[in-house]
C-alpha cells in the first residue's frame, strides 16, 4: 500500500501516516522501481494501533514502548495498565483544577457585571484583574495553592 492508501484504510490523513513513519512506529519498505515506501498488513495493524492508543490518551513515547514490548514477545499489558491508572489519576486532578477555575471565572465575571472599564494610567493595566481578590470565598486554601503553583 502507498502513503494515501493505507491512510484510506486506517481513517486518517496521508500525513499522520508520514508522521508515524518518521516516528519508527511503521516500517515501510521502498519499492525498488520508483522509490515509494511501500506499507503492508502490519504496518496498518500498528497505525490503527497508535490511533487507538492516541484517543485513549496515550504519549507517542508511550505508544512506543507498548509496540516495543509487543515486537520483543512480552505483554505490553501491565504497563498499559500502570500507565492508564496514573493518567486517570492525572485527569481527575486536572478536571478538580478546572472545575475550582470554573468557580473563579464564575465568581470574577459576577463581581465585573457593574464596575467600570477604566483605561490605564500608569497606575493600572485592567481594573478588572487588579482589583479582583476572591481566592478564599471561590475555593479552599489548599486547592487554590495547588492550582496556582502549576502556573
Amino acid at each position: 500500500m502507498k502513503v494515501k492508501e493505507i491512510a484510506e484504510a486506517a481513517g486518517v490523513n496521508p500525513d499522520t501516516v508520514r508522521f508515524y513513519t518518521r516516528e519508527k512506529l511503521l516500517s515501510p519498505t521502498r519499492n525498488p522501481d520508483n522509490n515509494y515506501q511501500q506499507y503492508d498488513t502490519e504496518d496498518l495493524r500498528r497505525l490503527r494501533f497508535a490511533r487507538k492508543a492516541r484517543q485513549l490518551g496515550f504519549s507517542l513515547p508511550e505508544i512506543r514502548e507498548i509496540l516495543d514490548q509487543a515486537d520483543d514477545h512480552n505483554s505490553p499489558c501491565p504497563m498499559v495498565r500502570d500507565v492508564f491508572q496514573q493518567r486517570l489519576a492525572e485527569v481527575e486532578r486536572e478536571i478538580r483544577e478546572l472545575q475550582q477555575l470554573r468557580k473563579r471565572m464564575i465568581s470574577a465575571l459576577a463581581a465585573w457585571q457593574d464596575m467600570p472599564d477604566g483605561t490605564p494610567d500608569g497606575h493600572t493595566i485592567c481594573r478588572l484583574i487588579e482589583h479582583w481578590d476572591d481566592a478564599e470565598s471561590c475555593c479552599p486554601s489548599e486547592d487554590y495553592e495547588e492550582v496556582t503553583s502549576n502556573e
